[in-house]
């Protein structure tokens, strides 16, 4: 029976504690990273959904255009112009909701 050593580990002991503490912390840290991942991600999805109901908010509020029948006058219509491209800056409004608002008071 071969005796056994004492005190100190020999190299392969040594390299052995080392590949498993090594895969011990890669183990972790990718756990770590998986779940600030999902945090990250839920943060985004909620701050998506927040600016979303935002927006709808913004556009249930938005003015009623005044209908193209009533007599508007020149400063009337730049007004309102005006209004619509706020509401397209804020992105209550999109390009093409835009053109058609536009459209209809200009004629």
């Amino acid at each position: 029976m071969p005796l056994r050593r004492m005190g100190r580990p020999g190299l392969i002991g040594m390299a052995a504690r080392t590949a498993v503490v090594a895969g011990t912390a890669t183990a972790v840290s990718g756990n770590v990273a998986r779940r600030q991942q999902g945090r990250a991600e839920e943060k985004y999805e909620q701050h998506e959904y927040e600016v979303q109901q935002e927006a709808a908010a913004m556009a249930a509020a938005a003015p009623a255009p005044i209908p193209a029948a009533s007599a508007a006058t020149a400063p009337d219509v730049v007004v309102q112009l005006q209004q619509l491209a706020d509401l397209k800056a804020q992105g209550v409004l999109s390009e093409a909701e835009f053109e058609s608002a536009k459209a209809k008071l200009l004629s």
